[in-house]
């Protein structure tokens, strides 16, 4: 059962204000058009660490756009092993699904914000604005680089190629870069097809090399970000 702690009211303005500016800033949380601006009424929900957001097989009604926190959308396989298609960061849309129901379930990898949107309201502001069409093309277009960019991963062939790629892939700009992670070994495993093992041992591989530094299981720091880059040339 999803796990809601907080949701807005009709009433609730402040939280309305917040729907729509998330809505206006697009993907990846860019700065809002002066003018032309699209936005449909938004819902915020609060989840807890590793709460359901949404189960798979479950009735797609809504598309959502993290406002705070980190949310990873996964899949379980017959076997029992879950794949991870994703992990979904401030200013990330998830939940652009074809079909009826979803195919993937999301979950909160830490306590998280996120603002869900009705179809049905994105039919409506359509049908009032010819500017939303491009709009939304615009948010399944950032979901499609996202897949397009995993299975390209998933494609590399050596663990410590994945590894590597996921760290360029989550670290910040600045020198020496550093990567917060909001997920476990677990999560990161189940992203990269790899088991937890073969990610700790890569990780400490790394560390030896003095590639990267681990002052803590969640805090990297990238000491040589263009031998990790080389790995993947």
């Amino acid at each position: 059962m999803t796990t809601v702690l907080a949701m807005r009211s009709e009433r609730d303005s402040t939280a309305g204000h917040l729907a729509a500016e998330a809505l206006r800033a697009g993907p990846q949380a860019a700065p809002r058009p002066e003018t032309g601006s699209v936005t449909i009424a938004g819902q915020v929900l609060n989840f807890a660490q590793d709460s359901e957001i949404y189960a798979e097989c479950s009735e797609v009604r809504s598309f959502y756009k993290v406002v705070g926190g980190v949310v990873r959308t996964c899949k379980f396989l017959s076997d029992g092993r879950r794949q991870i298609e994703g992990f979904h960061s401030a200013g990330d849309i998830f939940g652009l699904e074809l079909g009826d129901t979803h195919g993937l379930s999301a979950e909160a990898v830490s306590d998280c914000t996120i603002v869900a949107y009705r179809w049905r309201g994105l039919s409506a502001a359509a049908a009032r604005n010819d500017q939303m069409a491009p709009q939304v093309f615009q948010f399944a277009m950032q979901c499609l680089q996202r897949a397009q960019q995993h299975a390209l991963l998933l494609g590399r062939r050596s663990a410590a190629q994945r590894v590597a790629a996921f760290l360029v892939e989550m670290a910040d700009d600045e020198e020496p870069a550093t990567v917060h992670l909001a997920m476990t070994r677990q999560d990161i495993a189940d992203y990269l097809g790899l088991t937890i093992e073969t990610v700790s041992r890569t990780l400490s591989q790394f560390e030896r090399d003095r590639v990267i530094a681990l002052p803590s299981t969640r805090h990297v720091v990238l000491e040589d970000r263009d031998a990790l880059m080389a790995l993947n040339d």
